[in-house]
């Protein structure tokens, strides 16, 4: 029976009890005994009733502000894919009185995060959604977040010590590992592989990167232990030109690399370098459907990318909250996004937003 046309009147004959001990019952009032709780629960149960906890909501009139603590970046980035997600998925939620404050932070600088999180605690909110620094500086954030009963979603790197609300992002090991299976179908017979980064003092940019490539080597190691794998860093914040004199460098010197491969979003740094020199032997396999990199696979620079929805990623992380605080209902802990393959063949039928 749907729940829209049980009445309370249907609860209590299914029952047998009385319509004041099913109201009872629906408001958790007192003066229940347990054999007519039980005959309630059970015809409940039989009945698939839910209540219309929408409708409970809207009533609350109650107002509710999540906070996204999300990485500064550029346009055309994964990161203004996640701020579209957080934006819409609000938006959708206006009714009910929800709100968005999105704070950023500076990659690499503990100082910036920092001053980010201390913003987010003292303006206070209902919920959280957080992109990882490093572990202790947000484990300092994530521990006083609990103090205040104040639930929180982590995404983008996963982890579980911290007692998240909820997570979304990929399996990175699992994505590295795939990325080096695809690439291996079109470079098994190579001698060497580049493998570009964008290093901070030293230091990549997330956990998930690290993990990607971790997965990436151990499928390399024990496959193609022959192949050898050589870095290469753009610096962050380089120019074009300092990037062409890099690139230029790197392929004068190593002739025989042919398949390149990066873990972040910026593989169109080498796929637009490749096109420009007409290097139409050299390719590059990277991550995230964002504009310069789909160009670069529809004129053939790049081989693959390996996309993860991140505009689901944050519709989702405010859903997630809107489901938890507003509507008291349980949510899944820990959500992993599809590993999908994007090649030229395929890209243009793409769904960045995949919702509804």
């Amino acid at each position: 029976m749907a729940f829209d046309k049980i009445r309370i009147k249907d609860i209590a004959l299914r029952a047998g009890v009385s319509v004041g001990t099913v109201d009872r019952v629906l408001h958790k009032r007192p003066n229940v005994s347990k054999a007519a709780l039980e005959k309630v629960e059970k015809a409940l149960e039989e009945m698939d009733y839910e209540p219309n906890v929408y409708a409970s909501a809207l009533a609350y009139n109650k107002d509710y502000t999540f906070t996204c603590i999300i990485p500064q970046h550029e346009s055309e980035a994964y990161w203004e894919e996640i701020e579209e997600g957080v934006q819409a998925a609000t938006h959708r939620r206006r009714d009910f009185r929800v709100s968005l404050r999105i704070i950023y932070y500076e990659r690499f600088n503990a100082d910036s995060f920092i001053s980010a999180t201390n913003t987010c605690l003292e303006e206070g909110c209902d919920g959280v959604i957080v992109v990882p620094a490093k572990l202790e500086l947000t484990r300092d954030f994530t521990d006083r977040l609990s103090e205040k009963q104040t639930p929180f979603i982590l995404l983008d790197s996963y982890l579980p010590d911290l007692k998240p609300l909820a997570f979304y992002g990929q399996d990175s090991f699992q994505s590295g590992y795939f990325a080096a299976r695809m690439l291996m179908l079109i470079a098994s017979n190579e001698q060497e592989i580049m493998l570009m980064k964008q290093l901070k003092d030293g230091h990549i940019g997330s956990k998930q990167q690290n993990n990607r490539e971790t997965g990436f080597r151990h499928y390399m190691r024990d496959h193609f232990p022959n192949i050898k794998i050589t870095e290469l860093n753009l610096p962050l914040g380089g120019t074009t030109e300092e990037f062409d004199e890099i690139l230029e460098d790197f392929f004068q010197h190593h002739p025989h690399v042919h398949h390149c491969i990066t873990f972040n979003s910026k593989a169109h740094l080498v796929g637009q370098f490749l096109l420009r020199t007409n290097r139409r032997q050299v390719q590059i396999m990277g991550y995230d459907m964002v504009p310069k990199n789909a160009e670069c696979v529809r004129q053939g620079s790049i081989s693959f990318l390996i996309a993860q929805h991140a505009y689901m990623q944050g519709y989702s992380c405010i859903e997630t909250l809107f489901q938890a605080i507003v509507l008291k209902k349980e949510v899944t802990p820990v959500n992993y996004m599809p590993i999908e393959l994007l090649t030229k063949e395929n890209i243009d039928f793409y769904r960045r937003t995949n919702i509804g």
